[in-house]
């Protein structure tokens, strides 16, 4: 997968016992296992209101910049 460290994510599904729904918007911090991601999300301010992990295929990496192949 295309995922990286400080690239930002979606949620692909709800995450309800970190009170989290799809599409949810994080930033991924580190990969404690392969194919496992920690993700954590911020409010407007700047302050972490929920940090998690999950796997990769249930994360989508946003991008804002057209796509060069």
């Amino acid at each position: 997968m295309d995922l990286e460290l400080f690239c930002l994510i979606a949620l692909l599904q709800d995450a309800p016992a970190h009170n989290l729904v799809r599409g949810q918007v994080g930033t991924i911090i580190n990969f404690p296992t392969p194919f496992t991601a920690r993700v954590e999300f911020l409010d407007p301010a700047g302050e972490e209101y929920a940090c998690a992990e999950f796997p990769e295929d249930q994360l989508l990496r946003l991008h804002y910049e057209p796509a060069t192949r």
